[in-house]
């Protein structure tokens, strides 16, 4: 069991932080988000540091990979109260030297004014949500700015911080192939090191499924030329030497988002917020955890119970190899099988990893598993064929 308890450790400690606000939904979004007319944020950042508080006494001795405050939209938490969660972060456990502390953030006007006061706090590095370089898609996405307001902010946000990320939604309504590509040249002439690109799906629950079920939502991208798009991102992102190192996410050598790594290499991570999700090896074994999803259920449950948490539920070293398989074969460098088999008492099916590299979908180097180029973008089939 030691071995299991420590398995964590391959992927490192991160936090996440959920700011379950926005000023506007947009059409495409299944996040756990909600738009209101005010928000007490003292109030909530005493919330989010107890919480903090709390998971610190159960995960003692741990220093910080990373903090990742994500939405919602974060960039509408005052300074003030994301300083008070990195100050709470910082008493609760040790910083890593190098420590990444991100925040998503939208380019519009008042959000941009904050950005100073975010890197006083501590934060380093910022994730916007550009989504389209096209101000008539841009519209029809629902999002608050233009794409001038876009650019704007970007050049502040790099002026003030070391790590900018954006990220862009390509296979849009009435997209064509040479368009996306234009727009992903002029996104990658933008002096970024990390984008995120993902590929628009369309999510039961949202406006767009909803349109999309009544027959409204005209235009989008059939198979084929969405598998086009997917193929010329990865060929122009390559040859701008920003590769992927994940199925949506592609940096600079060194430039990686650490905080998802601590995800997809399948450490420990502590959560905190509404409808937080988390990871945490405790003596007894490995925990989800699941916080109340409504803001104000968990403020309150918070406040009177002293944990916002609706779920722990242990996880069986069986579903840990699992979820490590699903999670590390998103990565371009891939699973380390020996760590698959401590975890599932087995070793991978060996006939279905050789028949896989037969078909030059997966590639086996030493005891590290991954899936080639032309395997990525059937991922999930792979991901079907190797699953215990």
């Amino acid at each position: 069991m030691t071995g299991l308890q420590e398995d964590w450790r391959a992927g490192g400690f991160g936090l996440y932080v959920h700011w379950p606000f926005c000023a506007a939904k947009c059409p495409y979004c299944d996040f756990n988000s909600h738009v209101v007319a005010q928000v007490d944020q003292a109030r909530w950042a005493r919330a989010l540091s107890a919480e903090i508080a709390r998971l610190a006494v159960e995960l003692p001795g741990r220093h910080l990979r990373s903090i990742f405050f994500g939405g919602g939209t974060p960039s509408l938490m005052l300074p003030e109260t994301v300083d008070a969660v990195i100050t709470a972060a910082r008493a609760a456990w040790g910083f890593a030297n190098d420590i990444e502390i991100s925040l998503e953030a939208n380019p519009t006007s008042v959000e941009k004014g904050r950005f100073q006061g975010f890197a006083d706090a501590g934060v380093n590095r910022l994730s916007m949500g550009i989504q389209a370089l096209n101000d008539a898609d841009l519209r029809r996405l629902g999002r608050m700015h233009s794409v001038a307001e876009a650019r704007a902010a970007f050049d502040v946000a790099r002026s003030v911080f070391g790590r900018v990320s954006f990220d862009l939604i390509y296979a849009r309504q009435g997209q064509g192939r040479d368009a996306w590509r234009a727009e992903l040249r002029e996104a990658l002439s933008m002096a970024v090191d990390h984008l995120s690109l993902y590929q628009l799906t369309i999510e039961p629950g949202t406006v767009f499924g909803a349109r999309a079920d009544a027959g409204k939502l005209r235009d989008l991208p059939d198979d084929d030329l969405s598998a086009d798009m997917y193929a010329d991102t990865q060929e122009i992102c390559e040859a701008h030497g920003m590769g992927c190192y994940e199925i949506s996410n592609h940096a600079r050598a060194g430039a990686e988002s650490r905080h998802n790594l601590v995800y997809w290499r399948q450490g420990d991570w502590a959560a905190v917020g509404p409808g937080a999700h988390g990871r945490i090896t405790l003596p007894a074994g490995r925990c989800a955890t699941e916080a109340h999803r409504q803001p104000g259920a968990w403020l309150d449950a918070v406040e009177r119970a002293g944990t916002g948490e609706v779920l722990r539920e242990f996880i069986p070293a069986s579903e840990q190899a699992t979820e490590y398989l699903l999670m590390s074969m998103r990565l371009t460098e891939g699973m380390d099988m020996e760590r698959f088999r401590n975890l599932a008492g087995q070793p991978l099916n060996a006939a279905a990893v050789r028949s896989l590299q037969d078909l030059g979908m997966v590639q086996v180097e030493g005891d590290r598993l991954s899936a080639t180029p032309e395997g990525r973008p059937v991922l999930n089939a792979i991901l079907r064929e190797l699953a215990p």
